[in-house]
């Protein structure tokens, strides 16, 4: 029990700060909910959720072969991460918000599977988040050497519940304050978060060569 009372604080926070940086998916959630809603924007963090718990447990299992990996095929992961940050950043800064607010009233329900894996490929394609997640796992001496499977699959499952929470709480403020945005704020919005990602994109695509 003792076991399982240190395991429960640290994966909720291990969960929270995984997913709390605003980097590309956190605009691209404020972004969904603005334009499709909250319930898309959710699904696109629980993808993000996912992919990151998947880094979790390579990290727990792995943590020497993945740090090799990722050294050893650093350039090839950038051009990789760029290019799909670079192809989110031009849809958006393309993307009609009157047309995305009138499809999200028809189409909103068929699209949540979508959304999941929007979210998960672009947290996927930033292994460079192992490093993070190495250092949270350190300062939290979060994985102990006594742990039988109980704990670990406990420890996993508060990681994922605090990156849900995370996620559930950005969607419920930025939805409350949706009636404070009009179509034309949504497209000055999706015109900044583009330029964002093309930026970041072109940036990790300079630092790979």
């Amino acid at each position: 029990m003792e076991q399982i009372l240190h395991i429960l604080p640290r994966g909720i926070a291990i969960g929270v700060l995984i997913s709390a940086p605003m980097g590309p998916i956190g605009m691209l959630v404020i972004q969904r909910t603005l334009s499709k809603g909250r319930l898309p924007a959710l699904f696109t963090g629980i993808g993000a959720a996912f992919s990151d718990l998947i880094y979790c447990l390579l990290t727990g299992f792995c943590l020497s072969f993945i740090t090799d990996f990722i050294d050893s095929n650093q350039l090839i992961i950038q051009l990789i991460g760029g290019v799909v940050l670079a192809a989110f950043g031009i849809y958006l800064f393309k993307k009609n918000p009157t047309r995305a607010l009138k499809a999200a009233e028809v189409n909103a329900a068929s699209n949540y599977w979508s959304d999941v894996v929007t979210g998960f490929l672009l947290t996927f394609s930033n292994p460079l988040i192992l490093f993070f997640i190495i250092g949270l796992f350190a300062r939290f001496n979060f994985i102990l050497p006594e742990y039988s499977i109980i704990h670990y699959i406990t420890a996993y499952i508060c990681i994922l519940g605090g990156a849900f929470l995370w996620w559930w709480l950005i969607t419920f403020l930025v939805n409350k304050l949706r009636c404070r945005i009009n179509v034309r704020s949504l497209w000055i919005i999706n015109r900044i978060i583009g330029s964002v990602l093309i930026t970041m994109a072109s940036i990790g695509l300079l630092m790979a060569f």
